[in-house]
């Protein structure tokens, strides 16, 4: 199991996860975030408003996934975020000790879905 972080553009949001969804990966949480880069100080015009360079607006999106699921995730993640610019974003990817689906109490693989 792992679970996999990305922080990515806002815009690019609905295309990652039209693609999440084409491989069959339904289970995302997703987080207005705020943070900076290698951009740092650059403004950046965010619907047609023009935001400080400090910390830029960005969304996270946290999956669980099991094994055989994370190269279909990280491949459409990539795909759906990257626009050739700096500020695309960061994918984590980390080991996942444990799921435990508390409504039924079930652990591991079977927990995530």
């Amino acid at each position: 199991m792992k679970y996999i972080i990305a922080i990515i553009q806002p815009d690019r949001v609905d295309e990652v996860l039209g693609l999440l969804t084409e491989k069959d990966i339904h289970l995302v949480t997703v987080t207005n975030v705020l943070g900076r880069g290698r951009q740092k100080g650059i403004a950046e015009v965010y619907r047609s408003h023009k935001e400080a360079g400090n910390l830029l607006r960005k969304v996270k999106l946290e999956i669980a996934v099991n094994d055989e699921y994370v190269q279909p995730a990280v491949d459409a993640i990539v795909k759906g975020a990257r626009t050739g610019q700096v500020g695309d974003g960061k994918l984590f990817v980390l080991d996942l000790a444990e799921c435990i689906r508390i409504r039924t109490g079930e652990t591991g693989g079977v927990a995530i879905g």
